[in-house]
């Protein structure tokens, strides 16, 4: 454990992960600083923490206060550029993320998983072939369990940790045994000045990364080859569109990894997770494993008996010949591109929340082909509105139950009502989660027509 005792630590964000964060440099015996932009009596779940000896800053960021720390840890959700805390790094405060906190106290090798789309299921993807494996795998990150808490146990064997651009902003020596780069789109531009920002957080991912590593990348993504052309780790490669020489390809029925000079097959057919994107997840999810050792039969059972993640495709209900889904986790453009070419018309699209600053002209296509009604919902509705005009029929409501509600009474049998926001959820709700909640209890209540 690094030399956490008597230092004076200011943990920014009251959130899951700077709880996380707060506990451990506590349980280290630092004098600790909850550090939040809410008022003390808004923050949840910090009782017990207070009474070991916690202490606060709410309502706003004092930069007195961070300008004394010995150290402050930083949660993903706070920007290095709030004025407290760019002020304290120009004056040298060390200003560390949780990851890199976290992987100075693990000696397990870890997989790190990023990218715009698929980080979630192919993290838990990995994590239950390791599972299966017989390998004790911590697997978390930006997925939910902050990877703080993986510093409780001693004895993993594996990390498996979605990692997002916002926690790769404060990393100092942050280094995985494989590092994964799924895809690259436009995302979280209301943090990030422009794409190429967007693009060097991403990439912190491999900086430290050797020719000891591997970065396992899609090779059917343009800017992904694009922007790891020069790497110094070693690369193994993925593709949806045709069999690799050497890497994990596909023949249009077969997931076909060729390596060392060894060749397997796997029918996807057999795979519970349906559509392309998530045949793409599933071959990079087998890259890591099965270069460790762990037997095909073992790893391709695993992600066989997969059946998906809570809110990403989930089938809610069937109704009146109509089918719901619940893909509430896709928050950028994206995302519903792909949730959508796994669907045939005609489609009652439910879309909108916190407008996240990036160019809707990559759906355009999607909604023409295959959106009927385009029914939107929160603060980004007059953006997606103008952004589709005249590609499909679009509808206003002032939430999500009144477009359930909406897309009960239009959408014919034979149709789709998807939920994909193309946007997070702030504007509304507490997290994506709580806005997939509510719509599978507003579909749930529907009842049957005549």
């Amino acid at each position: 454990m690094a030399g956490y005792a008597g230092k004076n630590v200011v943990v920014v964000g009251a959130g899951c992960t700077g709880l996380g964060l707060a506990r451990f440099f506590l349980d280290l015996g630092a004098t600790v600083t909850l550090s939040d932009s809410r008022k003390r009596e808004a923050l949840i779940g910090v009782d017990d923490l207070a009474e070991r000896g916690l202490r606060f800053d709410c309502g706003s960021h004092d930069p007195a206060l961070l300008a004394r720390a010995d150290l402050i840890a930083i949660s993903p959700g706070i920007p290095l550029t709030v004025p407290a805390v760019a002020s304290a790094m120009q004056a040298g405060v060390p200003v560390l993320g949780e990851i890199e906190i976290a992987a100075r106290e693990l000696s397990a090798p870890m997989v790190a998983i990023t990218g715009t789309n698929g980080k979630s299921t192919t993290t838990c993807l990995i994590g239950e072939v390791l599972r299966c494996w017989g390998r004790k795998a911590f697997v978390g990150g930006n997925l939910g369990t902050p990877l703080i808490e993986a510093t409780r146990c001693t004895d993993w064997d594996w990390i498996v940790a979605e990692i997002s651009s916002f926690q790769l902003e404060a990393i100092e020596i942050f280094r995985p045994r494989y590092g994964m780069l799924l895809n690259l789109t436009e995302d979280h531009l209301d943090r990030y000045p422009d794409m190429a920002s967007y693009l060097a957080a991403k990439l912190r991912l491999f900086e430290n990364m050797t020719g000891d590593d591997v970065a396992v990348l899609n090779a059917d993504d343009p800017l992904v080859m694009q922007c790891t052309e020069n790497m110094s780790c070693r690369k193994v490669l993925f593709s949806s569109s045709k069999v690799l020489e050497q890497g994990m390809g596909f023949d249009g029925e077969h997931i076909v990894w060729r390596h060392a000079g060894q060749q397997q097959r796997f029918p996807v057919a057999a795979l519970r997770l349906k559509g392309m994107h998530n045949v793409e997840n599933v071959m990079a999810s087998l890259i890591p494993p099965l270069m460790e050792g762990c037997p095909a039969e073992v790893a391709w059972q695993a992600v066989c008996g997969f059946g998906g993640l809570d809110h990403r495709m989930v089938l809610v209900r069937e109704l009146d010949g109509v089918s719901w889904y619940d893909d509430s986790k896709g928050t950028n453009v994206g995302s519903v591109v792909k949730s959508l070419a796994g669907l045939d018309a005609p489609v009652t699209l439910i879309a909108g929340g916190k407008d996240k600053g990036g160019d809707y002209a990559p759906l355009a296509e999607s909604v023409r082909e295959k959106v009927d009604h385009l029914i939107l919902i929160g603060q980004a509705a007059d953006r997606m509105q103008e952004a589709f005009a005249g590609m499909s029929e679009i509808l206003r409501v002032a939430s999500l139950e009144e477009a359930v509600q909406l897309a009960h009474r239009v959408t014919v049998a034979g149709g789709t009502v998807l939920l994909s926001p193309g946007c997070s959820s702030f504007d509304m709700f507490r997290s994506y989660a709580e806005r997939g909640e509510i719509f599978c209890r507003a579909v749930l209540a529907l009842q049957a027509n005549g």
